[in-house]
């Protein structure tokens, strides 16, 4: 963590005149100090209905989720937007890794910070995660009783990507053996060299032509329009090892036992929309509570639309969501 956390504006988005804007820090039950920035409206009265926001993986709370939390909280929620542990100004190390465990336990931290805030309606909490940590999202629902409504944007099930690869190309014993083989060699490499090796950020621009879309799509979000100094995405990414714990723990096995509601929202053009419409089908099947979960497919709008184009992120259907669902 960061000796002295930033104070002046440094974030992806403009600075709205509609809300307050202050850092908080909280802590994990690990003992992690984490950072987040807090928006709430300005001139409210009485207790807030609260969000805690996180994502994307490998972003900064500067980038797509400090967007969501300013945004919402222009609606009257008080929010937040958390760095998780290892990654921004929050605590941890060694730094850029991931956990499902600490990650899981990040949201549910920040869960802690605002039931204990005396200007937060404690039985009207919700979270919103984006790409990885959509799936994150679903894991903490799944878990923590008090959150009472989540949204999961344009989500990514990351035990899925690094078990199974991307669209599930390499889900095989085989594959899955090379990819660990691979993995436990490199950790032997980074003990010996004392030296966690990086695995890379986006591509810089321009990104080669014959690149997937997909690549391209980060590039111009990480490495364009939304760089961070503090982001793995717009830098040199996680650590090779970082997310390997992803392979077997999956995130996922419960989610048809969240009794909240939940709103699933995914582009229909988006390389991801697949691990959408996957966890809405999981979530629903077999359980007993159905009808306070929705998958919302927007026409056309790719993976990255759901980070930043606010043409495209139907804020308008959050609140509805979020309004119906914490009362």
């Amino acid at each position: 963590m960061q000796e002295k956390l930033v104070e002046e504006w440094d974030k992806t988005f403009p600075k709205s005149d509609k809300v307050n804007h202050r850092k908080v820090t909280f802590h994990n039950r690990y003992g992690i100090t984490l950072v987040a920035d807090l928006y709430e409206p300005k001139n409210y009265t009485g207790k807030l209905r609260a969000l805690s926001v996180c994502g994307p993986f490998g972003a900064v709370k500067e980038q797509c989720s400090g967007l969501y939390a300013q945004k919402m909280a222009e609606r009257g929620f008080l929010t937040i937007a958390f760095d998780p542990s290892f990654t921004g100004e929050s605590g941890g190390v060694i730094r850029d890794m991931a956990s499902p465990d600490i990650n899981t336990e990040d949201f549910q931290a920040s869960i802690d910070f605002l039931s204990t805030q005396e200007n937060v309606d404690i039985e009207k909490i919700g979270i919103i995660g984006i790409c990885g940590w959509g799936g994150l999202a679903l894991n903490t629902a799944a878990l923590d009783t008090r959150i009472k409504a989540t949204v999961v944007s344009t989500m990514y099930d990351m035990s899925r990507i690094n078990a199974k690869g991307y669209f599930d190309e390499n889900d095989s014993e085989e594959a899955r053996y090379k990819t660990k083989e691979a993995l436990n060699n490199q950790r032997t490499k980074d003990y010996l060299n004392n030296v966690y090796e990086k695995a890379g950020g986006c591509l810089e621009l321009p990104v080669p032509e014959e690149s997937p879309f997909f690549v391209k799509d980060y590039s111009e979000y990480y490495k364009g329009r939304a760089y961070h100094k503090r982001s793995l995405n717009s830098n040199s990414g996680w650590n090779k090892i970082g997310c390997m714990s992803f392979i077997n723990q999956p995130i996922l096995n419960y989610s048809n036992e969240i009794r909240s509601a939940v709103l699933i929202i995914h582009g229909e053009k988006a390389h991801s929309c697949y691990m959408g419409k996957d966890a809405y089908q999981n979530m629903i099947k077999n359980s007993k509570y159905t009808d306070n979960k929705e998958l919302m497919l927007i026409p056309n709008a790719v993976h990255t639309d759901l980070y930043d184009n606010l043409d495209v992120i139907p804020f308008d259907k959050i609140e509805d969501f979020f309004n119906k669902n914490l009362k």
